[in-house]
């Protein structure tokens, strides 16, 4: 496990996630891709949960849902967005702030096309974030699935795709002892980027 005193001022932040993320995946014993993500209505109502990080580039970060689940109709309608990565095992979480742009159809099924057949079955039978009366109902739903492609190969569904955020903010936060927590903040200043250090 990687350890430090303080964070380290840096020319480019995704840089440094990249170096935390690795020491992540090498020491966070269960989902160490695992963010909360948080959207909004346009009236500011505020709704978060976990998703899973499935790309990083320069660009930003990328994740894949129904677009027509309750994050995925939000995101339609207010693009702004935040993330939170919290590794307990390396007592750091990064913070990001920025808009989501949904990635390019060839992209999204290059992605879907990845996933086991399970997931894409489900992907057809979920109707994410609505109603269900019995849980029966969706296990009915995953069988006229399975049956509708079998012998196939199972197509990503039109309300399914990804989304990558691309950041404004990104906030890295150490932990220490007696609650002397080390944060250092980039912001998006045309093509680079401006720090600051904060009170913890």
């Amino acid at each position: 496990m990687a350890t430090m005193d303080i964070i380290p001022t840096v020319d480019d932040p995704m840089a440094l996630f990249n170096a935390w993320f690795k020491d992540a995946q090498d020491s966070e014993i269960n989902d160490p891709d695992a963010m909360s993500l948080a959207t909004a209505t346009p009236g500011g109502v505020p709704s978060v949960r976990m998703v899973l990080l499935k790309a990083l580039s320069a660009e930003g970060f990328t994740f894949y849902t129904n677009k027509e689940s309750r994050k995925g109709q939000q995101i339609g309608l207010n693009s702004h967005a935040a993330l939170c990565f919290h590794w307990k095992s390396l007592r750091r979480q990064v913070r990001i702030e920025g808009t989501l742009t949904e990635v390019g159809p060839d992209r999204a099924d290059e992605y879907f096309a990845s996933r086991s057949r399970e997931s894409q079955i489900g992907a057809w039978a979920s109707n994410q974030s609505r109603p269900m009366a019995d849980r029966l109902i969706f296990m009915e739903r995953v069988k006229g699935a399975t049956a509708r492609f079998e012998g196939q190969d199972v197509p990503r569904p039109r309300h399914w795709s990804g989304f990558e955020l691309t950041p404004v903010m990104i906030e890295f936060w150490l932990d220490k002892p007696h609650r002397m927590h080390d944060r250092l903040i980039y912001w998006r200043e045309g093509e680079g980027w401006k720090t600051e250090r904060v009170y913890p």
